[in-house]
């Protein structure tokens, strides 16, 4: 992670450079800019800059060549804080064992090794700006969790966080209660079903009538973002050109128009809620009721099975 911030700075300061002085490459004039942070210090040189770059190290050892190679990383910093200096942009030094407490609370590891137990599925972003993150109500070193299609995040609890204490929160929350299937993970979307099933929504969000079946299963998610026990998968059609056919003739429904049902991921078998036409959508009430007899089980694609057995 050290050599991944040195490189995008050290590209930023020779962008900066041919920009402003043609080819010529500036000197070091001397003067130290970089700080070595601590406790004490922390809260002022914080609030000194607009943007800080923490630069993280162990302890240097008394071996000459260790000790070369972290004097000619001090240098590049301080050649990169004196061309950046005029954004107020600071570089700060936290010696890892001296400072751990310090280093503790201020370390982003836990975070980017969190973030990779869930890739690609589910993305990870941090931001260093002051500015994003008091647009985004973020504090330091707090991590906020954003379910799709939700007003607010869930501030996640008892920082600094270990991985283990990311992980465990992100996989009790991932489920959301309304997610879009897109093409990149539909197998891993659809394999997580709930007691063998999926409430599953069609909605074209170009369409009026689609975009305004969306708002409304927006509505039930949000007033139910509580409940365990609900999901529901949207699918835009435009998404998946070539399965709609497919997806009409095993399900026998008409996807031209918004649909919402309960569909048995064992056998395909599926339950769909009676929308009469596009100018008579169900409520937000009368969609959380069905959803309510769907998780009761008062609608279930069992029923089905019987009729269809009758008529037989």
């Amino acid at each position: 992670m050290k050599r991944a911030h040195l490189l995008v700075v050290g590209v930023y300061l020779l962008a900066s450079c041919r920009a402003e002085e043609g080819l010529k490459f500036p000197t070091y004039d001397g003067k130290d800019r970089v700080v070595s942070l601590s406790e004490k210090n922390f809260k002022q040189i914080l609030k000194k800059y607009d943007l800080l770059c923490l630069y993280y190290h162990e302890p240097v050892s008394s071996d000459k060549v260790a000790q070369k190679q972290f004097q000619l990383r001090e240098v590049v910093l301080e050649l990169v804080a004196q061309v950046l200096e005029h954004k107020n942009i600071g570089f700060v030094m936290v010696d890892a064992k001296k400072e751990a407490k310090l280093a503790k609370k201020l370390d982003y590891k836990a975070f980017q090794e969190a973030a990779e137990h869930f890739q690609p599925y589910i993305k990870f972003f941090a931001t260093f700006d002051k500015g994003v993150a008091k647009r985004l109500s973020l504090k330091m070193n707090e991590v906020d969790f954003y379910e799709p299609f939700m007003d607010e995040p869930i501030v996640i609890p008892n920082r600094p966080y270990t991985e283990e204490e990311l992980v465990e929160f992100v996989k009790e929350h991932q489920r959301p209660t309304l997610r879009r299937l897109r093409p990149e993970d539909m197998f891993e979307t659809w394999e997580d079903d709930l007691n063998g099933i999926h409430i599953v929504a069609f909605a074209e969000k170009s369409d009026p009538d689609g975009y305004e079946f969306l708002e409304i299963l927006k509505q039930v998610a949000r007033d139910n973002t509580d409940n365990p026990d609900l999901s529901i998968l949207w699918i835009d059609p435009d998404d998946f050109p070539l399965l709609v056919a497919y997806w009409e003739k095993t399900f026998k429904i008409d996807l031209f128009k918004p649909q919402i049902g309960v569909v048995n991921v064992t056998d395909a078998d599926s339950v769909w809620m009676e929308i009469p036409d596009d100018d008579d959508l169900p409520t937000a009430e009368e969609l959380e009721d069905w959803v309510e007899d769907v998780l009761s089980g008062k609608i279930n694609t069992e029923d089905d099975d019987d009729e269809d057995e009758d008529d037989n």
